[in-house]
C-alpha cells in the first residue's frame, strides 16, 4: 500500500488509489468537474490538477495514480492559477446566463426570474419568501419603482417586457391582505444592538437584515411617525399609506424598535449612541452640506464618505447608507442599501472581517444574434403584456398567473448547484479571459421533463456513462471533433428517445446546467395564503 504526502500530511492508500482518493482520505478538497466516483475518470477538465514534486507538469487528481514516496502540493499558487486557467477555458466557450438580465439590473439583486416561476407555479409562499430575501419593502416598491429591471428584460426584444415590478406588487399584496403576513425567521437574540439613525427605506430595510440575524434594532426617527420620504414626499395617490403602514407593521412585529420625535445632534447625541450601542447606522436621507461634520462623519461632495464595498465611515462601528451616500435617488437603491449594510454591520458585530456582501459570479449572453429570441420563446407565452383589470392598477390572481407565463427563463435552472460557477467564484475566473466569437444559444426542449443547452455543456460525458449504466437503448454520445466535441443524440433522433429511465441521473450529474429540469407550472394556480 503506497504512502505519499499531500501538503506535507502523510496518508496511506490502497494500491491502484489516485491521488484524489488519497486527498480525500485526508479531508482535503479538490475541485472536480469532469470526475464522478464510480465512473472512469475522463480528466478532460483539469480543474482537479495538483503539482507531484519531481514532476515538470501538473497532472490531474482524479486519474493519476498514488505512488510509494510522491509529493503532492494541492493548493500552492501555480496550481490555483492553473485551474483557474482551466476555468476560464471552459467559459470561453460558455452560452449561457447565471443570473437573468432582470436581476443583474436590479439594484437589490431580487431572484426576479425564481419569483416568477413561483407565481406561475401558485407558490405565493415562497414567492414572498424570495422577494423579501432581498426586498423589505415589496408592496411599496412594487408601486413607486421605475423598474430598471424591465428595462433589461430580454423580452422586450420580441414584444414587450414583462410587467416585473406588478408582479412583486402582487405576490406582496395578497401577502399583506392575508391573516397572516410572512414574518422570517429570527436567529436567537445575540446581546447587540444597533441603532439607526432613519425610519426611511433604507434604515426599515437594515432593521428587517440585522433583527433576522439575532441583532437588536432600534431606529431614531425625527418624524412622529415612520417611513421617512415614502410618508412625507410620496403622494398618497402614488403610494396609499395603508399599505406603508402595513409593511412598516412586519418589520416592527419582528421585534424592531422604534423611537420617533428624536433629532440625532439635538435630542441624542451621536456620541451618547456611539456608547450607548454596539453599532451605529446613519440612513437620514438626503443631507445639507455641512450636516454630515455635525456628526462627526467625514463629507464628499455634500455626501456622508464611505466605503461603498461595506457602507464604513471614518468613524469605528458607524455605518451610513441611502439618500446620504448617495446622488442617484432611488428607493430601490436604498432599500438594497439597507440589506448590503446589515451583513457589514453583522460582520463588524460578529468580530469578523467587514468585507460586505460578496458580487455573485455572473455570465452572460450579451446580445441576441438573428433567430436566438425565437429560441428562448420556446418555452414562454406569446401573448401580449397583460394590462392590470382592478381599479388600484394591481393584477388579478388570473392576471398575475398569465404574465408570469411571459418569463422567457433566462437565467439557469441550476445556478445555485452548478460546479462551473462555484469554482469561477472561488477561483476569480474572469469570463473574458480567452475572448472569440461565442456560439450560438440553443435550446433543445422536445424531452417532457429535461431541457439540454449544448453551450452549457463542458464535454464530461458523464451523462453518456449514465445513460449507458442505465441501459437505455439509444443514450447519449460524443459528436463533433477537438474545441468542438458536444454531447448530442445518436442518429439525429430526439432527447425523448434517447433518455427513457435516465434523466433525472443525468440532470443530477451533469456538473453545468446543460441537462436541467423544466419548471412545470401547476395547472391549477392553487393560491397558497399563509392562513398557518
Amino acid at each position: 500500500m503506497p504512502k505519499l504526502t499531500i501538503d506535507n500530511r502523510e496518508v496511506e492508500v490502497a494500491d491502484g488509489s489516485t491521488i484524489l482518493d488519497a486527498a480525500e482520505k485526508l479531508g482535503i478538497e479538490i475541485p472536480t468537474m469532469c470526475f464522478l466516483k464510480g465512473y472512469k475518470p475522463s480528466t478532460s477538465c483539469m480543474v482537479c490538477v495538483v503539482k507531484v514534486i519531481g514532476s515538470e507538469y501538473l497532472v490531474p487528481a482524479c486519474g493519476a495514480i498514488a505512488e510509494d514516496g510522491m509529493q503532492v502540493e494541492s493548493d500552492t499558487e501555480e496550481v490555483r492559477q492553473a485551474r483557474k486557467a482551466a476555468l476560464e477555458l471552459l467559459l470561453s466557450d460558455h452560452v449561457g446566463d447565471c443570473m437573468g438580465p432582470c436581476q443583474v439590473t436590479c439594484p437589490a439583486n431580487m431572484n426576479i426570474p425564481l419569483m416568477i416561476r413561483q407565481i406561475s407555479a401558485g407558490q405565493l409562499r415562497d414567492a414572498i419568501a424570495t422577494v423579501k430575501k432581498d426586498i423589505a419593502l415589496p408592496a411599496v416598491l412594487g408601486r413607486i419603482c421605475p423598474a430598471p429591471c424591465e428595462r433589461a428584460c430580454r423580452r422586450a426584444v420580441y414584444d414587450e417586457a414583462v410587467s416585473i415590478c406588478l408582479l412583486k406588487r402582487y405576490v406582496a399584496d395578497v401577502d399583506l391582505n392575508s391573516t397572516k403576513p410572512y414574518l422570517p425567521a429570527c436567529e436567537p437574540d445575540r446581546d447587540k444592538h444597533v441603532a439607526i439613525i432613519g425610519a426611511g427605506p433604507a434604515g426599515l430595510a437594515a432593521g428587517y437584515y440585522l433583527r433576522q440575524q439575532g441583532f437588536e434594532c432600534t431606529i431614531f426617527d425625527e418624524h412622529e411617525e415612520p417611513g421617512g420620504m415614502l410618508r412625507y414626499a410620496v403622494s398618497e395617490q402614488d403610494l396609499p399609506r395603508d399599505v406603508l403602514d402595513k409593511e412598516i407593521a412586519v418589520i416592527f412585529k419582528m421585534g424592531v424598535n422604534f423611537k420617533g420625535q428624536t433629532h440625532i445632534g439635538k435630542t441624542l447625541s451621536m456620541e451618547n449612541l456611539r456608547k450607548d450601542f454596539d453599532a451605529v447606522l446613519v440612513a437620514v436621507g438626503q443631507i445639507k452640506a455641512g450636516s454630515a461634520q455635525t456628526l462627526g462623519l467625514e463629507e464628499n461632495s455634500g455626501l456622508i464618505a464611505v466605503n461603498f464595498g461595506t457602507y464604513e465611515t471614518n468613524l469605528k462601528g458607524v455605518f451610513a447608507g441611502g439618500d446620504a451616500v448617495r446622488r442617484r435617488k432611488l428607493t430601490v437603491r436604498a432599500v438594497a442599501d439597507g440589506k448590503e449594510v446589515a451583513v457589514s454591520i453583522a460582520q463588524y458585530l460578529s468580530s469578523q472581517k467587514v468585507t460586505g456582501l460578496p458580487k455573485p459570479f455572473n455570465t452572460h449572453i450579451g446580445k441576441f444574434k438573428d433567430g436566438e429570441i425565437e429560441k428562448f420563446m420556446t418555452c414562454a407565452s406569446k401573448a401580449a403584456r397583460v394590462t392590470p383589470s382592478q381599479k388600484d392598477g394591481g393584477f388579478t390572481d388570473v392576471q398575475a398567473r398569465e404574465e408570469s407565463a411571459r418569463c422567457l427563463r433566462c437565467d439557469c435552472r441550476k445556478a445555485d448547484n452548478c460546479k462551473l460557477r462555484q469554482y469561477s467564484q472561488s477561483h476569480g475566473a474572469k469570463t473574458s479571459r480567452y475572448k472569440g466569437e461565442r456560439r450560438s444559444f440553443v435550446q433543445i426542449y422536445q424531452h417532457p421533463d429535461v431541457i439540454y443547452e449544448p453551450g452549457k455543456c463542458i464535454a464530461c460525458g458523464l451523462c453518456i456513462s449514465t445513460a449507458e449504466q442505465a441501459g437505455e437503448k439509444l443514450g447519449l454520445t460524443f459528436v463533433g471533433r477537438g474545441f468542438d466535441v458536444r454531447v448530442s443524440v445518436p442518429f439525429d433522433r430526439s432527447m425523448t428517445e434517447a433518455l427513457k429511465h435516465a434523466a433525472s441521473r443525468c440532470v443530477s450529474v451533469c456538473p453545468t446546467g446543460a441537462l436541467a429540469f423544466k419548471e412545470i407550472p401547476n395547472p391549477k394556480f392553487e393560491l397558497i395564503l399563509h392562513n398557518g
